[in-house]
């Protein structure tokens, strides 16, 4: 992604998990862990709208971990259906960022696994911001959001999704009264938006910080 990229093999459950850590100039606000979208559909770190949420994070000065779950990549293991793959985040979060600020985003699948990594991590660890992209709410059971992060959630969607339903999303969001930001004549991968995401993301880590 840019100079200030790091490889790093971390350890979980199912063995190393593969990452990619993105530096900011200066001091980091704190550490921005990302996961990426269904690993049985060709689904890893380098997906570029991880690439995209990683950029947004390192722009607003935040540490950017992206990883590779299980079975992906150089990942031990195999696929768990979203178990497995929530643990694998809580492990990169115990070795990434350990204490401080944390930040947690997920995109398709991974936002998915980011919504219960966010559960199991409170109350004894509040995350700073949680972002969730084209939220994987038809296939799957999504964690709600607790009340305390709900200021702090972007949920992005994009209206022409055929991978995931923008209604699904609604019926997750509704009975949290969670916003939802829609981006019009978008499908699932945000194909020629990308910057328009980035700008989307940025533009809530200013307003929360």
């Amino acid at each position: 992604m840019n100079a200030q990229t790091e490889a790093l093999q971390l350890q979980g459950a199912a063995g190393v998990i593969e990452a990619l850590r993105d530096h900011p100039e200066g001091t980091p606000r704190g550490v921005a862990v990302i996961s990426h979208p269904h690993p049985l559909f060709g689904g890893s770190m380098t997906n570029k709208v991880v690439q995209t949420l990683a950029r947004a994070f390192v722009q607003h000065g935040w540490t950017a971990v992206r990883y590779n779950f299980r079975g992906v990549g150089a990942s031990a293991g195999t696929h768990d259906e979203g178990r497995g793959e929530a643990d694998d985040l809580l492990q990169v979060i115990a070795q990434v960022a350990p204490e401080g600020p944390l930040a947690l985003a997920g995109f398709s699948f991974g936002a998915f696994v980011t919504s219960h990594g966010a559960a199991r991590l409170q109350p004894d660890r509040l995350p700073e911001q949680l972002v969730l992209v084209g939220t994987a709410a038809s296939r799957f059971e999504v964690a709600p959001v607790s009340a305390e992060l709900k200021p702090r959630t972007l949920v992005v969607h994009g209206e022409t999704d055929d991978v995931v339903p923008l209604a699904s999303v609604l019926d997750w969001a509704r009975p949290q009264s969670l916003p939802v930001t829609v981006v019009p004549g978008v499908g699932h991968f945000f194909h020629g938006q990308l910057p328009l995401l980035k700008n989307i993301v940025l533009h809530h880590l200013h307003a929360a910080h």
